[in-house]
């Protein structure tokens, strides 16, 4: 490959340049959600960035196995080893099957990810799918003497672990401070120390999610699905991890500490975590109740939100930030995102129409460069987005014979908009009844626009004002060009 990519490795705390383990094979597990409740703003994000790079990496030319995987079973309430399981629980609540519960908002999860335009996975896991591989591999993990049992559960023993590899490498914590803070809870006096986590989790006579194993009747922990599912679809070396920034401690922490035990080698080779999502500065989740559902979002049906978004809004919101930066949520945000995809998408029509000139005033070849150098430093979207839009004064400019493009340069800007902003950032026009609504307005523009010409041609300048700065006040802004006008909506 002739791009060099980088991402920022969280592992190492740095940026390096991408090399996979088998070009052009790449290997890339997401941690998906848990489904017991409808995704959320917070989901948008993880979803938003992989896709993302799993776009780019194909762009680049590379084959990418992407595996997201479904967790419905062994997520118990507070991320803790005991308690109840979060999809359980729910179901208890609703006086449904587990199973039903899973695959409702599986269904709800995947129609707002085609709504968010993200690519559905190579792959995708269920942790209950696999309960055997996760058997096999707690057993591994057991014989190399990482691993007890007590009272027919297993808990992963951190300390003598510890002892061999360093555990806290990914988020920099050390054994002996998370002794030093962490008290013994009620229920975990089964536990050697309260920092050991459990790979298998016997089940209360209540607990309905339940299956057969050496050890009892029970369930595996949460830490242990994507550690197997990765592994049994990627190999016990793959490329790239990712997941949210609240994943890294402590369950990409486990995660590494299982694969190491097991295999005697770490499995990940580039960990990947974007930021969180806050609003008024804290973290956006289910258990904090500071949460709006996506189909909240798109429908406007929340006492925070001033209206409704639709999810390309939501995608351009995202987008704008950095993965690796916390992006607070605001209506106002949300607003400027709007405007900003609506100018976006403007401009592309406008692009498409543009003819070419026997001359050439424009610098293509130097915008390409800005923005593939924004995508090869870590996926850096909203530098590359600056960029577009410098462009789209540029292709503003030719339209209204301000300056010129010739044949090639005008084949290669439509390429480089074309691939940038549908193909790679994956953003697309709004649904089909608003582009029947933008067809509409267009018609009565034109209808309107051969009115204010007309007064023009009889210099009948008031009227000719008049119009335009009625449409103004209505929102509606028109630009004179060589070739006729141009309009967008404010």
């Amino acid at each position: 490959m002739d791009n060099k990519f980088t991402i920022y490795n969280t592992m190492s705390r740095r940026k390096e340049e991408f090399e996979p383990l088998n070009p052009p094979f790449v290997g890339l597990y997401v941690c998906g959600p848990t489904v017991y409740g409808d995704a959320h703003l917070g989901h948008a994000r993880p979803a938003i960035t992989f896709d993302v790079l799993f776009r780019y990496l194909q762009y680049l030319g590379y084959k990418v196995r992407y595996i997201r995987n479904i967790t419905d079973v062994g997520h118990l309430t507070n991320d803790s080893d005991d308690g109840e399981d979060k999809i359980e629980k729910k179901a208890k609540l609703d006086r449904l099957e587990p199973m039903e519960i899973v695959q409702f908002y599986t269904n709800r999860y995947h129609k707002n990810m085609e709504q968010l335009n993200t690519l559905s996975p190579s792959i995708e896991p269920h942790a209950s799918g696999h309960i055997i591989e996760q058997q096999e591999l707690i057993k591994k993990i057991l014989e190399n003497g990482f691993a007890y049992e007590s009272d027919g559960s297993i808990y992963f023993d951190v300390e003598a672990y510890n002892k061999k590899y360093p555990y806290g490498k990914l988020s920099g914590r050390k054994v002996e401070e998370l002794f030093a803070n962490t008290r013994q809870l009620d229920g975990q006096n089964e536990k050697r120390n309260p920092f050991d986590f459990a790979l298998w989790k016997k089940a209360s006579p209540e607990h309905i999610m339940r299956w057969p194993s050496p050890w009892s009747d029970g369930f595996p922990g949460w830490h242990l699905e994507c550690s197997c599912m990765s592994q049994k679809y990627l190999g016990d070396t793959f490329d790239i991890h990712g997941g949210g920034l609240d994943l890294q401690f402590p369950h990409h922490e486990c995660e590494i500490a299982q694969s190491t035990a097991a295999y005697g080698h770490e499995a990940v080779r580039y960990w990947m975590h974007n930021n969180m999502i806050t609003i008024n500065g804290q973290k956006m989740g289910k258990s904090l109740g500071n949460f709006i559902t996506l189909d909240q979002l798109f429908s406007g049906e929340n006492d925070v939100l001033e209206q409704a978004y639709s999810p390309m809004t939501v995608r351009f919101f995202i987008l704008q930030a950095h993965y690796r930066s916390p992006l607070d949520f605001s209506n106002e945000a949300l607003q400027a995102a709007e405007k900003g995809h609506e100018r976006l998408m403007a401009t592309m029509e406008v692009l498409e129409r543009l003819k070419p000139s026997d001359k050439n005033t424009v610098h293509v070849d130097e915008l390409v460069e800005k923005c593939f150098q924004a995508m090869n430093d870590d996926l850096n979207t909203p530098t590359l987005i600056s960029h577009l839009f410098d462009g789209v004064r540029m292709i503003n400019s030719v339209a209204a014979g301000q300056e010129h493009i010739d044949a090639a340069n005008l084949d290669k800007l439509k390429k480089l908009y074309h691939d940038l902003v549908f193909t790679i950032l994956g953003l697309k026009k709004e649904n089909e009844s608003a582009g029947k609504d933008h067809e509409v307005l267009g018609k009565v523009l034109d209808m309107v626009m051969s009115i204010r010409t007309e007064a023009k041609q009889k210099k009948d300048w008031a009227t000719s004002d008049k119009i335009r700065d009625e449409l103004k006040a209505a929102g509606v802004n028109v630009k004179d060009t060589k070739e006729g006008y141009e309009w967008s909506v404010e």
